[in-house]
């Protein structure tokens, strides 16, 4: 069924960004959106906006009924849910997809299968992908749990199987502390996500972050190479760039070709992302989860690879097959996202919702900003504090480094306190300079290096 009106399940620069791929491929929208996005760009651009609740998610963005009523009366034939909300929520897509609605994103079955991360283990094990050592399952008796983590060996990490955004996971480096965390770790799984299950996976010290973009449509399947995100802060991405510096060729055909064979192995449909961990003293590469979603950082592997997965994405929901394949992909140059969040740096990244004074977007070759701002807009204090994401592209990754700080200089958005001045210091900092990091490595330097962090021109 091609797509004709788009309903837009987000908000922010998600939406912002859904509604550009949809207008350009000739295509309705309609955003729905909380009492207090009623101001929001996306709203203003989108054909159609339709009010679905309160500020609180719960009662809006999260609000399956609301979403389908709005869907139902606007007459739309597709759903996109962006990443957050309702994204990798299986009964949505079940309930999109009971109302003859093209649902934007794979099948319920497979965001359960892939989404679940004891049962993506499984998945990717019989795909013939490394995975981390760990549990087989879900691990529901404590005491089994603290035998299983004693044989893996400590340290290990305890995460919670319906996790995500970093919740749900606690690290124990020896038998007492495993006693001790695994019940928090369940306790927050089960108030964050209504799913207290746990595995266990083995900790691998100073590892990167390594994930590849994949694009199916049930049939055919490719992938779009990989990104690097080891500079995280609590979990939390931060720096993304792409291709990975750390790679040699050899890994990267065997890295990407089984996030590919995992994709087969399910019949993926849409894009989705696969993580793995990267031990680069060893070389060994292992899977983490899978996302079945567009990601935050999908930006960095359009500009290395010159394809709109947005567009993609509606696409191949609309029934259509892949447009590309695997030869027609070629990495060209290096390209680098950092997320500009409504954040003090310098104040333990205090969120700061405020209204945008004096706004000025950086432009110039290989510049592109992804956000959802205006002059005199009033960012809402009640959702995530992501403002939009930099993304700097050039023929190499010294150059992308140079033209980020240029760019992330020339940003400005008056009356609030962002986080680009923790990058523009990372981008001096020699290891950062050299892709010396690891999945560690943040925290460690904002402790030693918070006086570079004061904000410079954004307030």
């Amino acid at each position: 069924m091609k797509i004709t009106k788009l309903l837009v399940a987000n908000r922010g620069e998600i939406a912002v960004r859904i509604i550009r791929a949809a207008s350009e491929l000739g295509i309705k929208t309609v955003q729905v959106y909380s009492a207090a996005d009623a101001n929001s760009l996306a709203v203003e651009m989108a054909d159609e906006a339709v009010e679905i609740g309160p500020a609180s998610a719960a009662k809006s963005y999260l609000d399956i009924d609301a979403v389908m009523k709005a869907a139902k009366d606007t007459k739309a034939d597709g759903i996109h849910p962006g990443y957050g909300f309702l994204a990798e929520n299986a009964d949505f897509a079940d309930a999109v997809e009971a109302a003859g609605i093209a649902f934007v994103g794979p099948t319920g079955d497979m965001i359960r299968s892939m989404g679940d991360k004891a049962s993506a283990r499984k998945a990717a094990e019989d795909a013939g992908v490394p995975t981390v050592p760990g549990s087989d399952g879900v691990i529901d008796d404590m005491e089994v749990a603290k035998v299983l983590a004693t044989s893996i060996g400590f340290p290990v990490m305890i995460k919670a199987t319906a996790g995500g955004g970093g919740r749900g996971i606690r690290v124990a480096e020896n038998a007492e502390e495993f006693a001790s965390l695994a019940p928090q770790a369940s306790a927050e799984a089960k108030s964050t996500f209504g799913d207290g299950g746990l595995y266990l996976e083995k900790l691998i010290d100073g590892a990167r972050h390594i994930e590849v973009q994949i694009l199916g449509d049930g049939e055919n399947f490719v992938h779009c190479y990989e990104r690097e995100c080891s500079l995280q802060r609590r979990r939390q991405k931060v720096w993304e760039e792409a291709p990975s510096s750390a790679l040699s060729d050899q890994v990267r055909e065997k890295l990407c070709s089984s996030a590919v064979a995992l994709a087969k192995a399910v019949g993926y449909r849409g894009a989705g992302t696969v993580e793995y961990l990267y031990d680069d003293k060893s070389g060994e590469f292992y899977f983490i989860e899978m996302n079945t979603r567009i990601q935050v950082e999908h930006p960095v592997t359009e500009a290395i690879v010159g394809i709109d997965l947005l567009a993609e994405m509606i696409k191949i929901a609309s029934g259509e097959p892949l447009s590309v394949s695997q030869g027609d992909i070629v990495v060209r140059g290096h390209a680098i996202e950092v997320r500009i969040n409504a954040e003090d740096p310098a104040n333990n990244f205090m969120p700061f919702p405020g209204i945008v004074g004096d706004m000025r977007v950086p432009g110039g070759p290989g510049v592109r900003f992804d956000h959802m701002l205006y002059q005199g807009y009033q960012i809402p204090p009640f959702y995530d504090s992501l403002l939009g994401k930099l993304i700097v592209h050039a023929d190499t990754r010294e150059a992308a480094i140079n033209r980020l700080k240029r760019a992330a200089t020339e940003l400005r958005l008056d009356g609030l306190k962002t986080t680009t001045p923790l990058f523009l210091a990372l981008a001096e900092d020699p290891a950062v300079q050299a892709g010396d990091v690891h999945t560690k490595w943040l925290e460690p330097w904002l402790e030693i290096n918070s006086d570079k962090l004061a904000s410079k021109g954004d307030d």
